[in-house]
């Protein structure tokens, strides 16, 4: 009985790999990256697991400001139970418009252990939530496998989702293929010399594409359950700036041509001023909704109709 329910498709993948004993070394395989730190693409070098901390401020055990479950993610995320949402502080990326920097830039919350994390899973999954979402996840992937590893022993059995912000190690990426059941990604800009200037990281462009690419190899388009759930797939979202700052044209070519015109897309028109966005006069606005359309115009003439609008 348990092989006929291992092999349906909306069944996560990480319990094949529990099954294969596969996870637990995935696990193994990723603490070793804490011990020079590569665990995200900043490779701080330094070692996580005696203590020291690099720029994400995060040592051997990730911090957790709050978990519980969200009913504002897109529509697919949060259904009508709501996505366990397990909200991480600290982040590999340090954007001066963050709209959440009171848990991004600070260590808010407490340390959590592998046991810990489980034991948060397992809550939210009695709590009748459809997936577990972990938010800005891309500095503590190894600890996050340890915890999946645990919960999956104990019952977990619904799908897993990486909520990053973009800025992530093919490494890592590796190491989940097969254990993340759904992507979310931000995709902020589109050149570098904006991604350095706004949230203070090299190469972000060229990772973020990687990742995204990866991604998408990984798990393919979204798809969606017979209740218009997501239970694997990508889901990609963009933030639009004021005064085209993104570079939302390019971003959206990418995904056109590179990722696929399926693609289940978020073009977001939330930006706010926010945390030290107000030194940044470029910044200091709301984005006007012609601006927003033009780019939602943009995506449908590229062929992007799989729109979160």
């Amino acid at each position: 009985m348990y092989n006929l329910i291992m092999h349906r498709e909306d069944t996560p993948t990480y319990l094949r790999l529990m099954e294969q004993s596969l996870l637990e070394k995935r696990v193994k395989l990723s603490y070793k990256h804490l011990e020079n730190c590569d665990v995200c693409p900043l490779e701080c070098g330094v070692n996580r697991l005696k203590g020291e901390i690099g720029i994400c401020k995060t040592g051997e055990y990730p911090r957790v400001s709050s978990y519980f479950p969200h009913h504002s993610e897109e529509d697919p995320i949060s259904g009508n139970r709501g996505s366990g949402t397990i909200f991480f502080s600290r982040c590999n990326l340090r954007c001066i418009y963050c709209q959440n920097a009171d848990i991004s830039q600070r260590s808010a919350g407490s340390e959590v252990h592998p046991e810990e994390l489980a034991k948060m899973m397992l809550e939210l999954q009695s709590a009748g939530c459809h997936n577990i979402n972990f938010v800005s996840p891309s500095h503590i992937v190894p600890q996050i496998l340890a915890g999946v590893h645990l919960a999956a022993q104990s019952g977990l059995k619904i799908p897993l989702v990486y909520n990053t912000g973009g800025y992530d190690s093919i490494a890592m990426l590796s190491l989940l293929d097969g254990v993340m059941d759904i992507y979310m990604p931000d995709i902020k800009y589109g050149d570098e010399l904006t991604a350095w200037k706004y949230s203070r990281v090299k190469n972000y462009h060229a990772v973020n594409q990687r990742a995204i690419l990866e991604m998408q190899r990984q798990v393919g388009d979204l798809k969606l359950d017979g209740q218009g759930v997501a239970y694997r797939g990508l889901l990609v979202r963009h933030l639009v700036l004021p005064n085209g700052l993104a570079g939302s044209e390019t971003i959206l070519k990418f995904l056109a041509e590179k990722v696929s015109k399926q693609v289940y897309l978020n073009i977001m028109d939330q930006y706010h001023p926010a945390y030290k966005a107000g030194e940044y006069p470029e910044l200091n606005r709301r984005v006007r909704p012609e601006e927003y359309q033009a780019v939602i115009a943009t995506a449908r003439r590229l062929g992007l109709n799989r729109l979160a609008v």
